[in-house]
């Protein structure tokens, strides 16, 4: 390593790269959830108006959501939005979230996520093996494509969280979290609002940008006391 001023910004490069592959892992990923309500919407016509039911039809709802709900790990992790307890942490200081938070990477994070990569894959060969179909309705539909997303899905988590490690490397020797990529998100969806309001005032327009993205920014590993430092002169 050539020194602790080139190490950021190749840290920063890095960091961005994975962050942008799991972006679009995520976002390919969530046309899922098209797919899963005109499956459903079609499933409650034919069921209900035409009285003629599909046997697997759950079986299959249940893997487009699964294959939904786990191809989008590496997105959530990347935007910081796994579901945290941090009404303590928020108020720790950068370098000690970054020393908590590797902490619980080394110990809990890389062996699970390696664990369920592990299982996943003898789960997908041993299913693709015997040609595996559901046994939970009549007609089931092949399965072992399904629990090939296991280890796949594991695999881009743990791309992710080895980025989520150097985050915490970089914050400890800098003493600040390395910024994220900017992503469509519910500021957007504020801003846009409030640009063609026309009983907003520019200066309350103002106060709540600024607002929501103080709130965004603490979620997003940035503390209450690091703010504040950062406002002092």
């Amino acid at each position: 390593m050539a020194g602790w001023g080139w190490a950021p910004m190749n840290a920063q490069s890095f960091l961005h790269s994975i962050d942008r592959f799991s972006y679009w892992s995520g976002k390919a990923f969530a046309w899922l959830i098209v797919a899963l309500t005109l499956v459903v919407s079609v499933e409650v016509f034919k069921r209900y108006i035409l009285n003629a039911p599909t046997a697997w039809i759950f079986d299959f709802n249940n893997m487009l959501y699964g294959t939904l709900f786990m191809m989008c790990g590496a997105y959530t992790l990347a935007q910081s939005a796994h579901v945290r307890a941090d009404f303590v942490y928020t108020y720790l200081r950068p370098r000690t979230q970054a020393a908590l938070d590797l902490a619980l990477y080394l110990l809990f994070f890389v062996p699970g996520i390696l664990a369920l990569i592990y299982a996943g894959y003898g789960y997908a060969a041993d299913s693709w093996r015997i040609g595996e179909h559901s046994t939970v309705t009549a007609e089931g539909p092949p399965i072992y494509h399904f629990k090939t997303v296991i280890p796949i899905a594991g695999a881009l988590v743990m791309i992710q969280g080895l980025a989520e490690i150097v985050r915490c490397i970089v914050c400890l020797r800098t003493g600040a979290w390395p910024a994220r990529l900017d992503d469509v998100e519910e500021i957007d969806v504020i801003d846009t609002q409030l640009a063609h309001s026309e009983y907003v005032d520019e200066e309350s327009r103002r106060a709540a940008r600024e607002s929501a993205h103080a709130i965004d920014d603490a979620a997003r590993h940035h503390s209450v006391r690091d703010e504040e430092e950062h406002s002092k002169p």
